[in-house]
């Protein structure tokens, strides 16, 4: 039985980049704190708490003082960093610098236009990063969640849309066009009416097809990833359509043997925010089963 992993699986540059940060401020020996997991990964979440690192809840946080915090790669709202100076907490930045870009973004056109066009914000209700963004216009822009909430919109005002980084290109390009349509149902320009940035991060964007291809190479699928990744779901939906032998696992003690029987080819990937480790450690595992009809 033959299994591969995929190249492309593993931390994308952000989380990456919040991981060596961390890592590096525990190996002072303090105590680092981090508000919220780091990563949507249960695994590498318990591996830096075992070296030191605490998980701060949202009242936790509010409640700490001369500390060093981790801020992750989601980002965080203005209100935190206020906290932060009143509590005298040493912020370790580890914002995406590409979710930073942004959150500028949404910040100077909202300040700039004001009331007079609407801020729209395509992500995950309670996502840690559309916090953050939403955040930037003092919880003033609208929080659009799938097509079902396009009603929210004032189809009289014009407005710009901004997505979350983790979330569907196609969804994204399918919410746009119904925004246009409902402007275009007013009696106005939908295109004129409605700027749109390309917020989707091309790192999470570009991971599709490719997934696409490898899945369509191998017989099974076995997706790796914390069950509470946005990333991970988005993507093992896009393992489902291809591959209909496809199985959603957190790490290698949830793989069963019977899955591999009469298979040959073995593809194992993993979410942007899965560590590369677990999911050697998952592949390593199917490795070492040995099918009886094979």
């Amino acid at each position: 039985m033959k299994v591969e992993i995929e190249q492309y699986s593993g931390f994308c540059f952000g989380v990456q980049n919040a991981i060596k940060k961390t890592e590096e401020a525990l190996k002072s020996g303090e105590t680092i704190y981090c508000l919220g997991h780091i990563v949507h990964n249960e695994a590498e979440v318990e591996r830096l708490e075992k070296l030191g690192m605490v998980t701060l809840s949202s009242d936790e946080f509010q409640n700490l003082k001369d500390s060093k915090v981790v801020i992750r790669a989601h980002g965080e709202p203005p209100e935190i960093y206020e906290t932060a100076r009143r509590n005298n907490l040493e912020i370790i930045e580890a914002t995406c610098p590409i979710v930073r870009n942004i959150q500028n973004r949404v910040k100077q056109n909202f300040d700039k236009n004001g009331a007079a066009v609407q801020s729209l914000i395509f992500g995950k209700k309670e996502h840690a990063e559309v916090k953050g963004l939403i955040g930037q216009t003092a919880g003033r822009s609208v929080l659009l969640s799938s097509q079902e909430d396009i009603h929210k919109i004032d189809f009289d005002k014009p407005a710009e849309i901004f997505s979350q980084t983790t979330r569907s290109r196609e969804k994204y390009r399918e919410l746009i066009r119904k925004i246009r349509e409902g402007y275009e149902a007013k009696g106005y320009d939908g295109k004129e009416m409605l700027r749109v940035h390309n917020t989707i991060c091309g790192q999470v964007a570009n991971r599709e097809p490719r997934l696409k291809k490898f899945c369509s190479e191998h017989e099974i699928i076995i997706f790796v990833s914390g069950k509470s990744s946005s990333n991970g779901k988005m993507l093992y939906g896009v393992c489902e359509n291809v591959n209909k032998n496809a199985y959603f696992v957190s790490d290698s003690s949830e793989i069963k043997e019977s899955w591999f029987e009469g298979i040959s080819t073995v593809g194992v990937c993993g979410a942007t925010s899965t560590p590369k480790w677990l999911i050697k450690e998952v592949a390593d595992k199917i490795d070492r089963i040995k099918p009886q009809n094979i």
